[in-house]
């Protein structure tokens, strides 16, 4: 007890003595960044080398850390983009686009959107070889890179018809679309489409352990949108609640494969405690270490129509520090992870690259969430 006594004696000394010379430098864990807080830019496969370049080194240049990419056609160009990112320093998360056609059989006609949406492949229709073929193929050429992957997403939406083929388009809208998977159309498909991605999740991540730099990457179930009845009734569209959906999927053993659950998040223009409360419930099944899965937000954003420079974000920004609060209560609590800001700079209304600099609501979006030392937690018991 008096050697114990004499530890904490010491240690307050040199707090008061290091207090004198201002604040403790970051150090170990007790400055480190407590989540993963960054922002969206994907689809860099369509741009050029020198275009990917410029976009991430703004990215890089604007404090920002993580970013999520996507790996999609032209695979290569996807990798370029990869590459250029992890050597400016940034953390990866990488989305597998299951639209991709090279995963499904030359045969596999899409399902129609009526020229309202885009055709989409039918999860139900996934080649699960060719899906492990591609996803090799790509793994190892960025494993011989030396990149390291921060955490990979396979999958996009798919409790939404715009992304999942499993769910219909009806060809004309306006009619009441499904409550539950019960009212589902074509449930037989549907429920054919899960198995298949709970196959080609377990796929992933068998491929990622038989890499050399990317074998620890987390693993994030596809980010589900948060579109809800009223929206889908009027676009003509499918798509489940996200906390059925996952349910779905826990049924099918998602939760023996996937380190965190993916969540998307539009609560468009609210007062805060609106805000918070939307937060709150949509997150109601993210769930700490032990005792569940946590979440990870892989897009969030507040529109702001302004096109004008300098773009007046005042609103949009007390709409973006009221969620970002509603995020960091629940990353306290270990039920949230990490956040990506929808969008960087192809979205006209959701983007922060404005008028040639981010904007004041994409700074609050991005800013890192340090955890605070306290000195309490140095000392030995």
């Amino acid at each position: 007890m008096r050697e114990r006594a004499q530890v904490r004696a010491f240690v307050l000394c040199l707090l008061t003595l290091l207090s004198a010379f201002g604040p403790v430098p970051p150090a170990a864990a007790d400055d480190a960044l407590s989540d993963r807080i960054g922002i969206n830019r994907v689809n860099l496969a369509w741009l050029s080398r020198a275009d990917q370049e410029r976009v991430l080194k703004d990215i890089a240049a604007s404090g920002i850390t993580h970013v999520r990419l996507s790996l999609s056609r032209p695979v290569d160009k996807s990798i370029d983009a990869i590459e250029i990112a992890e050597r400016l320093g940034l953390k990866i998360l990488l989305e597998i686009q299951l639209g991709n056609k090279d995963y499904y059989p030359a045969a596999a006609a899409p399902r129609a959107g009526f020229g309202r949406i885009w055709d989409v492949q039918r999860l139900s229709d996934l080649d699960l070889g060719l899906y492990r073929a591609q996803l090799r193929s790509a793994l190892r050429r960025i494993d011989d890179m030396g990149i390291r992957i921060d955490a990979v997403e396979p999958g996009n939406e798919i409790n939404y018809s715009a992304y999942n083929g499993d769910l219909i388009v009806y060809e004309k809208p306006g009619r009441r679309t499904p409550r539950n998977a019960s009212e589902v159309a074509d449930r037989s498909a549907f429920e054919r489409g899960l198995e298949a991605y709970v196959a080609a999740v377990r796929i992933t991540r068998e491929e990622l352990q038989a890499t050399a730099h990317n074998h620890d990457a987390l693993l994030i179930s596809a980010g589900l949108s948060d579109v809800g009845t009223s929206e889908a009734d009027h676009r003509g569209m499918e798509r489940l609640d996200p906390s059925e959906f996952i349910s779905l999927l826990q049924k099918r053993g998602i939760d023996r494969l996937v380190d965190a659950y993916g969540i998307h998040v539009y609560p468009g223009r609210k007062d805060d405690a609106a805000l918070a409360r939307y937060v709150t419930t949509l997150l109601g099944f993210c769930r700490p270490e032990g005792e569940g899965k946590p979440c990870w937000v892989t897009e969030w954003g507040i529109a702001n129509t302004a096109s004008t420079c300098p773009i007046d974000d005042r609103e949009r920004e007390a709409a973006v520090r009221a969620v970002r609060r509603s995020f960091a209560e629940l990353m306290e609590k270990g039920r949230l992870k990490a956040a990506f800001y929808y969008d960087w700079d192809t979205q006209p209304v959701y983007s922060v690259w404005r008028c040639g600099t981010l904007s004041p609501a994409g700074v609050t979006a991005t800013a890192a969430d340090r955890k605070t030392s306290r000195s309490r937690e140095l000392l030995p018991e």
